[in-house]
């Protein structure tokens, strides 16, 4: 089944685009020729114009056989160096950076043989794009930082595929890092898509770079209850939890004496992969267990007191 391809219509856009301007300088060309037009010459001019045609039709149909070769050796190019790297236990993130970037100087080599094909000047061409080169420059800035940036990312390697980050405001496991973008995969499924270049300037948290993360858990008991209780308490659910890590040991210490609260803190260690089983099991223990034992968790209220005075 044929599989839609982007790259592959752009250069047939482009293809058809340049035959289209061939065409209007033959048209023109021959009447340049015709300096003084008379409807008798219509018929002249016509057979003109079909001979022209028909000695650019092998040039269009070349230019056309020579694109579709030339997709198909890009592919197999493309194929055959990402083998090569699999072979070699290459980096997955090192992969996707040369197959793409491999890609788009396949895919330019490629324009510039078919537009020379149908007859565009190459050299030309090329002079016109130097000469446009620092409008072009500042046009693409944006781009060319980015790319920058995904060069540095892929030399110093600040995370991988599949490691959690925090960056840019958003937290999520890194599903790509493109020539320009690097996709996230937040925790609901979506997908963010955060350039380069200000993904390498700015602060990166990895979750993943450690095999083992701490998890900082507050919990508040109300002045009343036994808090000698309520700290062995915590103590055993951690001993419980079978994602709590024993090394390095966990710890549990009155943290604040808050206003309407005796604060604790929990300090537990689980494998990275563990981290939010870990906190989800404690935080769900320590309230079911607490009720059972009598332990008050207090939370914000208020009393109103109504007050009545009789008429003097």
């Amino acid at each position: 089944m044929y599989k839609y391809n982007p790259y592959f219509c752009s250069l047939f856009n482009r293809l058809i685009f340049y035959s289209w301007r061939q065409f209007e300088q033959i048209y023109f060309s021959i009447l340049m020729e015709q300096k003084d037009f008379h409807l008798t010459d219509f018929q002249s001019i016509l057979e003109k114009f079909i001979d022209k045609i028909i000695s650019f039709v092998p040039s269009l149909i070349g230019a056309i056989i020579v694109l579709f070769i030339g997709v198909w050796v890009s592919r197999f190019i493309r194929k055959f160096v990402k083998r090569l790297m699999v072979a070699r236990s290459v980096d997955v993130t090192i992969q996707n950076f040369v197959n793409e970037l491999l890609r788009w100087v396949l895919y330019i080599i490629l324009f510039l043989t078919v537009i020379q094909k149908v007859g565009v000047p190459v050299s030309s061409f090329l002079g016109a794009l130097a000469a446009a080169g620092v409008a072009i420059g500042l046009a693409l800035q944006g781009s060319l930082s980015n790319f920058a940036g995904g060069i540095m990312l892929l030399i110093l390697k600040p995370f991988r595929i599949g490691d959690s980050i925090e960056a840019k405001g958003h937290i999520g496991t890194v599903e790509r890092i493109g020539m320009f973008y690097t996709t996230l995969v937040k925790f609901g499924n979506e997908r963010v898509i955060i350039p380069n270049g200000p993904l390498f300037s700015d602060n990166v948290i990895n979750y993943s770079q450690t095999p083992t993360r701490r998890d900082n858990i507050i919990v508040g008991i109300s002045y009343g209850s036994d808090l000698k209780k309520a700290k062995d308490i915590l103590y055993s659910l951690i001993k419980s939890c079978p994602t709590a890590l024993d090394d390095p040991a966990p710890v549990v210490y009155v943290n604040e004496l808050a206003d309407n609260s005796v604060n604790f803190t929990l300090r537990v260690w689980s494998r990275t992969e563990h981290y939010w089983d870990t906190h989800f099991y404690l935080l769900e223990q320590i309230k079911l267990t607490f009720d059972k034992e009598g332990i008050e968790i207090p939370f914000p209220q208020q009393d109103v007191h109504i007050i009545s005075q009789k008429n003097v």
